[in-house]
């Protein structure tokens, strides 16, 4: 079964708080008190990991969509295919993402949520950065407003500047990237320091182990797209050390 199937539905038989609990709410004319609502843990203690991994995607991709002050066609377009939401599922996604899109509550209260979700898994939290920019390339450029919401988005989660800086340069071309920054090094590490680098991040973002903290299948696709940059990245190192 599809993670995104019934997503409004299937969240509501869980305990819901924070502002992912007051959109879903809001969405079924239901009335949520206070105090739930102030409880952000609860939204996570009993809801699958792949269904709040995937309201997320959807409610902070809605976010990003008017982040330059325009929603494009190829952002709604990505959000659906990059996300892979089959069309039997739309009208459900649709509503979720709309919502999103047209309250006035900001980014900022959803990324906390998430960031206090996640917090023991920072991994995760890399990939929920690593598809936001998947989506806001959609329309063939990240503009200054995206890529700064993007950011502020990875400082609520608590990544520091060199993680964020090796998602945002894997996202390049093999041939373009730095691989001492997907890495999370400089040139002036010796070899065996890089090397541990390599193996801690291959093992972070293998897409085993994603799937098992919660990311669904659906969008791992990413995540075996980071895999091959860090591979790539360690083999142009070698070659650049051993020359």
């Amino acid at each position: 079964m599809s993670i995104w199937g019934s997503l409004i539905g299937g969240m509501l038989g869980f305990s819901l708080g924070g502002p992912f609990g007051m959109l879903l709410g809001s969405l079924i004319g239901g009335k949520i008190s206070r105090a739930r609502a102030g409880a952000a843990g609860n939204f996570g203690a009993f809801a699958q990991p792949q269904q709040i991994f995937a309201l997320s995607l959807v409610v902070l991709s809605a976010k990003l969509s008017k982040a330059d002050g325009q929603v494009s066609k190829e952002e709604l377009v990505a959000v659906k295919d990059k996300l892979k939401i089959p069309e039997n599922e739309i009208d459900s996604v649709g509503k979720i993402f709309n919502k999103a899109k047209e309250e006035s509550t900001g980014y900022e209260p959803y990324a906390q949520q998430i960031a206090q979700i996640y917090k023991n898994n920072p991994n995760v939290l890399e990939e929920v950065i690593n598809i936001l920019f998947y989506i806001a390339e959609a329309d063939g450029d990240v503009s200054k407003s995206e890529l700064n919401m993007i950011q502020r988005i990875a400082q609520i989660f608590g990544l520091n500047q060199l993680q964020f800086n090796s998602i945002k340069e894997s996202r390049k071309n093999s041939d373009k990237l730095n691989p001492y920054i997907v890495l999370e090094s400089n040139s002036k590490d010796d070899l065996q320091t890089i090397r541990k680098k390599y193996l801690k991040l291959s093992k972070e973002h293998h897409p085993d182990v994603l799937i098992s903290k919660g990311v669904p299948k659906e969008v791992i696709e990413e995540s075996k797209k980071k895999m091959r940059t860090i591979n790539s990245a360690w083999n142009q190192i070698q070659k650049l050390k051993s020359s």
